[in-house]
């Protein structure tokens, strides 16, 4: 069996939000094996929980940033705010 990556950085350390994916899709491959220790699968579920808020995170901040632009009925141009349909 493969060994694990490097567990996500501690505080104050940065992290990508593509690090994190990278990270979160290695543990799942690692859980799907059935290779593991219960106390190992544990440890791994709470790290990909972690990764999982992380990541929801960053993806909010980043909706929050996106705009759209559109062009109005009088031919100028519109910037609003991205709603996303919930």
């Amino acid at each position: 069996m493969r060994l694990p990556m490097e567990p996500i950085p501690e505080h104050g350390e940065t992290l990508t939000f593509e690090q994190a994916m990278a990270r979160l899709e290695e543990i799942v491959r690692l859980l799907e094996s059935g290779e593991l220790s219960l106390d190992e699968t544990v440890r791994l579920y709470e790290e990909g929980q972690r990764l999982r808020q992380f990541c929801e995170q960053k993806l909010n901040e980043a909706e929050k940033r996106i705009r759209m632009i559109t062009l109005a009925d009088d031919g100028t141009i519109k910037v609003t705010n991205f709603e996303p349909d919930l």
